[in-house]
């Protein structure tokens, strides 16, 4: 990775702009390279991003390359924000048979063009996309990230903050799994303060008697709800995404719930779901083991199996 940090973003909607906004706010990216299909959407948010560079914490460099997918193989980092969220207006897997076909438009071609270094992508079906890119390209799987998680284990403790009154920055606790409906809380690694939840319970059950199906399937429904109002999600997500890009810029070594090649974790591999990941600049460096309860791995491996469900219904797999 060279001193000039680059990022680009597959995708101008309001994800791949958010995430755009998000480097150029936090003064991750020096680079920005923005592609799409649509010249005119392009433009705009190429000359709207630009417009807030005097707010900047540092001058950033930001450029449309049009749907020249090949100008992205100098990156260090491509964000894949393509989608078509309303195709998954209805449905959590709504976008599954469009969002995997575009990825056959770009993604051998980018790396053809001999991009080296790490996909992050948040198009859903998450861990599909991220698998599918790995398929047709033939890439180092560590360098290849769902956003996965990320946003649900953000949502997860978002929850947590308001049923006990602590920030979330003081809670640890995650969401596993698909980013889907299928996901689900290791609620016996959730933490506040380093302290177990369990432990915190057992102490002070009139504070911490917590509805733990109640508050996961909030966790899990959360970006419903905003959708229900907006039609779309766009701040969490851009945020996720520009976390784990920033990880991997500045070799944070950072652990987060993230999508990665399954490799025999709990009995599952062959695809990409959620797991504590440490990413640094070569991607995923390691996927944490966390001592499940057989619940837990249970719901993972339900998960999993949605996941290779989806996989199967792709007839070009």
């Amino acid at each position: 990775m060279g001193s000039v940090r680059k990022v680009g973003i597959i995708g101008a909607g309001h994800v791949g702009a958010h995430v755009a906004s998000a480097l150029i706010a936090q003064g991750t990216a020096d680079e920005l390279v923005l592609v799409d299909v649509k010249p005119e959407k392009l433009a705009s948010e190429v000359q709207d991003l630009r417009d807030s560079l005097s707010f900047a914490p540092h001058a950033v460099r930001v450029e449309g390359a049009g749907a020249d997918y090949a100008a992205l193989a100098g990156c260090d980092v491509i964000v894949n924000a393509a989608g078509h969220v309303e195709a998954a207006l209805e449905n959590r897997d709504g976008e599954l048979q469009v969002t995997a076909a575009e990825v056959r438009t770009f993604a051998r071609t980018i790396a053809d063009a001999g991009f080296a270094g790490v996909w992050v992508s948040i198009a859903n079906p998450c861990d599909v996309v991220a698998t599918a890119i790995w398929h047709l390209t033939g890439y180092d799987p560590a360098k290849i990230i769902g956003s996965g998680t990320a946003l649900d284990s953000a949502r997860l403790r978002c929850v947590l903050s308001q049923a006990t009154g602590y920030e979330q920055g003081s809670i640890d606790a995650y969401m596993l799994g698909e980013h889907g409906f299928s996901q689900f809380a290791a609620w016996s690694h959730a933490r506040i303060g380093g302290k177990p939840l369990d432990e915190l319970e057992r102490e002070q059950p009139d504070r911490f008697a917590l509805d733990h199906a109640e508050l996961e399937e909030r966790a899990r429904m959360n970006g419903y709800a905003v959708v229900q109002g907006k039609c779309c999600t766009e701040y969490g997500v851009a945020a996720a995404a520009a976390r784990i890009a920033r990880a991997v810029l500045c070799n944070e070594h950072a652990v987060i719930p993230c999508s990665t090649l399954l490799t025999g974790q709990y009995g599952q591999e062959g695809h990409w779901a959620s797991l504590p990941c440490c990413v640094g600049a070569g991607g995923v460096e390691e996927v944490l083991h966390l001592n499940l309860t057989s619940a837990e791995e249970q719901a993972f491996a339900r998960s999993c199996a949605h996941i290779r469900d989806n996989i199967g219904q792709l007839a070009w797999w």
